[in-house]
């Protein structure tokens, strides 16, 4: 803090470092644990599917006991720091024993090695990602800087998402080229350098975490109330504004990230080519930099302009004309990724102003709660977040998988065609069926997520700052 009570531009800095590393980890987690399962291990799609979904269920019990935890806690640290630091060691270990499966598994041993590997790594991210965004309204004073303070989290988040995105593939193949030797197979070369590579990112995150748990101090803590198990779900299901948030995250989450764990059987199988990687890893490099702009600069830009509920709505109305625009090029002769560019901006660009403006919203329903119930339930309210974002990835992945055990499309069935360009071995209803998971069925999702919204959420600016004006004016009456 400086002398004025507010944020210093280190502890700002050091929040954003926090979520860099945060979301390095969940993306390499949400986008390439089915891959790496089910494409490099050999386990079944439809097992994975499973697995995915097992686990989220398991969550829906584990983030509010998670959350009643991170409420109840007093350390002379604060609330939130100590299970920030213990969640991101623990989840740190859980990420490498989960990309690091013993090469001499197999069948139902692998199969219990995924899930119990994955649903420990759900456990440990939820007991360091709840108090991380609990601690936003923890220690700002609401309005403009809660949001400032937001937007910056998130973009820092989306710079994080990004860097895995864009490196992964090339990183992974470049690691097990080195420490794999010469003469092994193309999947033995993944297995390796993802082994390797997450070792690395694992380092990075505990390392930024530390930083933020240094330079960020809490404030106003003490006097929370911590309610039992039986009242935070009472407290939710009252807080109707965050059940509409909540769903809406589900919705468009889960649309989004079908396409994020697919896009990469459909460089590699579809799209085709000795090249692939070099295209996926371009391609995802021009995404994730729009992405990143979107959450820095177009969103505060048309923030000038527009309330957020109105970019969201424009958010949601890229998004869709992005997957119109690239189901009508993937089904064309089109073999240049620059083409690619064009649904991709889209897409990116309204993920990325999502991201921030779903946040935004939830935190704004901490204070109508507080007004509604007479108690600030941050920890409640961002289990929620903690919980849908992942019950959404559960979700996505299994649609996913179903699709790839529908569509049989694998390593094994392709790389009997051809060892180099997979897409030989795959036929053109597999690459059709491929294509219309990846765009109609998230096209769905999001026209029926812009309905939702529009008919429950009612947090304008103007109903905030009356919100604001309320909860004032009633401590003063209480003082």
């Amino acid at each position: 803090m400086n002398e004025n009570g507010k944020l210093s531009g280190a502890a700002k800095a050091s929040y954003g470092l926090g979520a860099v590393g945060k979301d390095m980890v969940y993306m390499l987690s949400a986008s390439y644990i089915l891959y790496y399962f089910q494409d490099i291990l050999g386990v079944s799609a439809a097992a994975m599917g499973v697995i995915l979904m097992v686990a989220r269920v398991f969550d829906a019990f584990n983030d509010p006991i998670m959350g009643a935890v991170v409420a109840k806690t007093k350390t002379r640290f604060g609330k939130f720091r100590p299970w920030l630091l213990i969640g991101t060691l623990t989840n740190a270990v859980v990420l490498i024993m989960m990309f690091s499966a013993p090469p001499a598994l197999s069948g139902s041993g692998l199969v219990a090695y995924a899930a119990i590997t994955y649903i420990l790594w759900g456990v440990t991210y939820t007991m360091m990602d709840i108090p991380y965004w609990s601690m936003i309204p923890a220690f700002t004073e609401g309005g403009k800087e809660r949001e400032g303070l937001t937007t910056l989290a998130r973009s820092c988040a989306g710079v994080g998402s990004a860097l895995i995105t864009i490196v992964t593939v090339m990183a992974v193949s470049a690691l097990g080229h080195m420490f794999g030797g010469e003469g092994i197979a193309d999947r033995e070369i993944e297995r390796i350098g993802f082994s390797y590579f997450t070792i690395i990112v694992a380092v990075l995150f505990v390392i930024f975490t530390v930083i933020c748990c240094l330079n960020v101090k809490e404030k106003s803590t003490a006097h929370m109330e911590t309610p039992s198990i039986g009242e935070m779900f009472k407290a939710l299901i009252q807080n109707d504004q965050a059940m509409a948030v909540v769903v809406s995250i589900v919705i468009v989450n889960c649309s989004i990230y079908i396409t994020s764990n697919l896009v990469i059987y459909f460089f590699k199988y579809d799209f085709g080519g000795e090249g692939w990687r070099g295209a996926y890893t371009l391609f995802s490099t021009f995404g994730g930099g729009i992405q990143i702009l979107a959450m820095m600069i177009l969103y505060p830009f048309l923030r000038r302009f527009f309330t957020s509920i109105r970019i969201y709505f424009i958010s949601m109305g890229m998004a869709i004309a992005g997957y119109i625009s690239l189901l009508t090029l993937a089904s064309t002769s089109m073999s240049s990724v620059y083409a690619l560019f064009v649904p991709g901006f889209f897409i990116f660009a309204a993920n990325g102003m999502l991201a921030v403006i779903t946040t935004v919203f939830l935190a704004n329903t901490v204070d109508y709660g507080e007004l509604k119930n007479n108690r600030r339930d941050e920890s409640v309210i961002f289990s929620m977040q903690t919980f849908v974002v992942k019950l959404a990835s559960g979700v996505s992945a299994f649609i996913a998988a179903l699709s790839l055990q529908v569509l049989a499309l694998s390593n094994d069935t392709a790389e009997t065609a051809s060892a180099i360009d997979y897409s030989l071995g795959v036929s053109v209803m597999q690459k059709m069926g491929l294509r219309m998971t990846m765009t109609v069925v998230p096209i769905i999702g999001l026209v029926f997520a812009i309905f939702w919204f529009k008919h429950k959420y009612i947090l304008t600016d103007e109903k905030i700052e009356e919100i604001e004006r309320q909860i004032e004016n009633r401590k003063k009456k209480v003082a």
